[in-house]
């Protein structure tokens, strides 16, 4: 199903945006060394809930996983890079993490995520796999527009990640939202320009480009969830949801106040 949303549900939306982002932005300032995974998720669900929002989360029971997911947040650490599912761990120095929050509010949802390094220690190599997916992300960003077409995000994505030096997995990339978390279409983070659904005025979208240091093989953590790297190596991934206007692509995942 593709939604095309009205001026009244796009309001709602850039809400829920700006909730999913502060919320993070939040998390992210309290996840420091010393901090648990279950701390990180139980602040996720207080500010869900005190938002009067709904976990996109909680009861998600998808083919891939073993459902449903039970917990607020997705929280990966070094070689975990999709749907990480909260547990008893302590977020060391250098940890890699990558929180990727989904809700709704008013019947829409928004979905974004995040990386970054825990505490004083900034590995060279992670700092630049968080800037290759953040730099791919706004370079969907500025590709998506009316007329345009889901092929031209997924190939300046896949061009960014790709000169960076990484290989590109497909399994599970960008997905349309609306009233449901994942819709159609699926953006995969590499393809041909000028192919797939043309973008129109009232879609949203949510980007996610997402690496692995040294494969685009994934396997399955014990837990039936968390997907991590096949060789072990640290992983990076950011997603912003945007909205397809008359004048090119509006982010409504920005954070009200920008992150120090």
């Amino acid at each position: 199903m593709i939604e095309i949303l009205n001026p009244a549900e796009l309001a709602r939306a850039k809400e829920t945006g700006a909730l999913v982002a502060d919320i993070l932005q939040t998390l992210r300032s309290r996840s420091t060394v010393g901090t648990n995974l279950l701390d990180v998720d139980r602040w996720a669900a207080t500010m869900i809930v005190e938002a009067g929002a709904q976990s996109c989360y909680v009861d998600y029971e998808p083919s891939f996983g073993r459902g449903p997911f039970g917990h607020y947040i997705c929280t990966a650490v070094n070689d975990a890079v999709l749907h990480g599912l909260p547990h008893d761990y302590t977020l060391a120095d250098g940890d890699l993490l990558t929180l990727d929050l989904a809700v709704s509010k008013g019947g829409v949802a928004a979905d974004s995520a995040i990386s970054f390094i825990v505490g004083d220690s900034k590995p060279p190599e992670s700092a630049a796999m968080i800037s290759a997916t953040e730099r791919a992300l706004n370079a969907g960003i500025a590709a998506a527009g009316p007329g345009a077409r889901i092929g031209d995000i997924s190939h300046v994505i896949g061009s960014v990640l790709s000169e960076a030096g990484y290989a590109i997995n497909t399994e599970f990339g960008g997905h349309g939202i609306g009233s449901t978390m994942h819709q159609d279409p699926h953006i995969p983070n590499t393809g041909r320009p000028g192919r797939g659904f043309k973008l129109r005025p009232g879609l949203l979208l949510a980007l996610e480009p997402w690496v692995m240091a040294d494969t685009a093989d994934l396997i399955t953590d014990a837990d039936g969830w968390t997907l991590r790297s096949a060789t072990g190596c640290r992983t990076a991934h950011s997603e912003h949801t945007i909205a397809i206007t008359n004048d090119g692509a509006e982010i409504l995942t920005l954070p009200t106040q920008p992150h120090s």
